[in-house]
């Protein structure tokens, strides 16, 4: 979630300077305040679907460690039960 976090503390920080320009009546700031947080508005959705493919690839690479390692147990252990399956 880290882009959708920045996009967010951009949208936030756009709606900071636009309080402050509104309580201090400053009449050139207005475009830079509606411009930062129209950028946040717009970045969310990116950063909502780079954090999502980001997570899906995560998912992947995990899946594909954790089907190798439970090929690598299957191995190790059938050593070990055909060698208790002959003790007994």
């Amino acid at each position: 979630m880290r882009y959708t976090k920045t996009a967010l503390l951009i949208f936030g920080a756009g709606i900071l300077l636009g309080l402050a320009v509104v309580a201090a009546e400053l009449a050139g700031i207005e475009w830079v305040a509606s411009g930062v947080m129209a950028l946040g508005l717009v970045l969310l959705p990116v950063g909502l679907v780079a954090d999502g493919r980001a997570a899906a690839l995560l998912r992947f690479r995990r899946r594909g460690t954790a089907r190798r390692a439970a090929r690598r147990q299957r191995r190790r252990r059938s050593p070990a039960r055909s060698a208790r399956r002959a003790r007994r």
